[in-house]
């Protein structure tokens, strides 16, 4: 029968009772589900990996606020982001405070995202990778950031010599009134 039609006998389900099977042109079926396959994987253009560059520590605040709106954006149409802050010449002296700098990204893009890898050094650049996770801004609370330690990191510079604070000035004492020197007599 399916071959006077010009079509072809395909076993639909072989281990029912009875087998079921169906006349239909399967050479026109394999072409339609290809086109679907190819067709959802042109639209699925999520996951990828988009790179922001940090080039140096002593970015302006305005300058890193741009590059998280873009990141947040980014994250939104379901991409990744990566950080890469680079230090050059005596700020690999300070990587505290790139490390820093990374932790406040973290924290402004803690609602659209989760941190895939945290931030690592690779030779002289600093890199973090943030995947998206849409979170409820009602349950949702900010990441405690911790550094190495468990202490706060202080942002001032030479902080990491460990050398212990100058103490305070003591006041100088008052000073009592001496009494008047005695001429001494010398014997003749």
């Amino acid at each position: 029968m399916a071959r006077e039609a010009g079509l072809d006998l395909v076993e639909v389900a072989p281990t029912a009772r009875p087998p079921v099977c169906r006349i239909m042109d399967y050479g026109k079926w394999r072409y339609q589900q290809q086109k679907k396959e190819d067709k959802s994987r042109a639209n699925s253009k999520g996951g990828r990996l988009k790179q922001l560059n940090i080039d140096t520590v002593r970015i302006g605040d305005h300058d890193l606020q741009i590059k998280i709106n873009h990141a947040r954006d980014f994250l939104k149409e379901g991409n990744k982001v990566q950080f890469t802050l680079r230090f050059k010449g005596r700020e690999m002296a300070h990587l505290d405070l790139g490390r820093s700098l990374l932790n406040k990204v973290k924290q402004e893009l803690f609602l659209v995202s989760k941190v895939e890898r945290d931030a690592k050094m690779e030779g002289r650049r600093m890199t973090l990778v943030l995947q998206p996770d849409h979170k409820n801004p009602a349950t949702a609370k900010p990441p405690q950031v911790s550094t190495p330690g468990g202490r706060p990191s202080p942002m001032t510079s030479g902080s990491s010599l460990n050398i212990p604070p100058r103490p305070a000035p003591a006041a100088p004492a008052p000073v009592a009134a001496r009494p008047a020197p005695q001429p001494q007599t010398v014997p003749q």
